[in-house]
């Protein structure tokens, strides 16, 4: 298995499990719905999926002359996008690897850290795609994928920063960066050593120790080793309603969101239609943004991607006095994230790997929640039930994104793992020019879907 550890965790699903997104108590988005009759003529793109990279792919084709009908089973933001820790991680030039090392794969194995979990049941479903996860993972072969990968990390903050500012969602942001925390000074030097390795994709860092830790986040309890601080990250206090302020820029563009299924896309004519609850909604183009459901859409049209799901789980508590936290700090030796979040505090949880349609396992974030408690002081928790979600994982460990080879006027745009709220900025430019004719902004190549076929 592969551990995670808290960092764009608990990205959600479109199931019926996924709970909290309305406890919030925003105003839901305007669906609007035109007449069947009409939305052939005015749509020419259809985007499936309405999570983070699903909008933001709407918001940069409707910018480039598009008339773009945006469609989900829900309103934006209330799926996969709203349950993760909130990180445009600028620092991320390294996707999570597959371990190499036998005492690391034996810990996972036996179960003993908070940061991995795994269904014995559900293991041979993911044979296949694990095993290729491992030989991609390979020293050189890795090497590689980081090269290649580093370039759209590198735009993930100043892709948001645009969207951000035309969407008006300057409150949502803060640009403090996030911490590690350590508790031993092995593993504290350890990672400040491996850090180093990143300065030369241009990604910059503090090394804090015990002390200076203490004084910078007071209200953690325990005696530290230190702190590895990314500097260069902005967080968001609340993902979801990030992807709300996006949708609502791409209407005021002149797109449409619509209440619908991906599961009813049918090729038509020259283009492909898709049932809506206004009607059908036909166009030239389509694209999938669809996550984790992204798997089943493209085994349908005769497609077999090595995707995988890791999934993950969040619990928000009320804040206390003497509980504030200044950044995200991950604990690191432990394997959760506490994010203050503009509800309170959110535990998000490692991966764990099970079915998709799985009843929930809590013992992660359950685990998460004792230690955490023992770290800092925070208050009960806000939702009857933790959230859970799934995220949508390649071997590569990069996302397909581009041209579907065996068919006209369809488009992929998902498999961003753990850094889909990071990439999906990025990603939404680079489809708008890919689909526009335009010159990519990043080498697209390293992403296209034919690399799996």
């Amino acid at each position: 298995m592969i551990p995670g550890n808290g960092i764009d965790r608990a990205a959600g699903g479109m199931q019926s499990g996924a709970r909290g997104a309305d406890a919030g108590g925003r105003a839901s988005l305007c669906m609007k719905e035109l007449p069947a009759s009409m939305r052939s003529s005015l749509t020419d793109t259809i985007v499936l999926g309405a999570g983070i990279v699903g909008v933001c792919v709407a918001i940069h084709l409707q910018r480039r002359g598009r008339n773009v009908l945006l469609v989900d089973r829900r309103e934006p933001g209330r799926e996969t996008s709203y349950g993760n820790a909130g990180f445009i991680q600028r620092e991320g030039v390294r996707p999570r690897a597959f371990p190499r090392e036998l005492s690391e794969l034996l810990r996972i194995a036996a179960g003993r850290g908070l940061d991995s979990r795994y269904d014995l049941a559900a293991l041979p479903g993911y044979a296949s795609p694990l095993a290729q996860y491992w030989w991609h993972s390979a020293p050189e072969r890795y090497r590689r994928i980081v090269a290649e990968y580093a370039p759209m990390i590198a735009h993930s903050v100043t892709e948001h920063a645009d969207l951000i500012a035309a969407a008006g969602a300057e409150d949502l942001i803060a640009r403090q960066g996030w911490m590690l925390v350590y508790r031993t000074a092995a593993k504290r030097d350890a990672a400040f050593a491996d850090a180093e390795r990143d300065v030369q994709y241009g990604v910059a860092h503090a090394q804090i120790d015990g002390a200076e830790l203490a004084r910078v986040e007071p209200a953690l309890r325990l005696p530290l080793a230190g702190a590895l601080h990314w500097t260069d990250p902005w967080t968001v206090r609340d993902p979801g309603a990030l992807v709300e302020a996006y949708a609502r820029l791409f209407q005021s563009l002149g797109g449409t969101i619509a209440i619908g299924d991906a599961q009813t896309l049918r090729a038509s004519g020259a283009g492909w239609s898709v049932t809506t609850e206004g009607g059908a909604a036909g166009a030239a183009e389509v694209v999938l943004a669809l996550g984790p459901w992204a798997d089943e859409a493209t085994r349908r049209l005769g497609y077999g991607f090595p995707l995988f799901i890791k999934r993950g789980y969040h619990r928000e508590y009320r804040v206390l006095p003497d509980g504030q936290l200044n950044h995200p700090v991950l604990d690191a030796e432990a394997g959760y994230l506490l994010a203050p979040m503009r509800r309170g505090i959110r535990i998000t949880t490692g991966a764990e790997f099970a079915r998709f349609d799985a009843p929930d396992n809590t013992s992660q974030v359950d685990g998460a929640e004792g230690v955490a408690r023992e770290l800092l002081s925070f208050g009960e928790r806000l939702d009857p039930a933790p959230w859970r979600g799934a995220r949508p994982c390649t071997p590569d460990m990069k996302p397909i994104i581009g041209r579907a080879p065996r068919h006209q006027g369809l488009w992929f745009a998902f498999g961003h793992a753990h850094h889909g709220l990071t990439l999906g900025a990025a990603t939404g430019r680079l489809i708008g020019e890919l689909m526009s004719g335009e010159t990519p902004f990043v080498d697209s190549r390293p992403f296209a879907p034919e690399r799996f076929l």
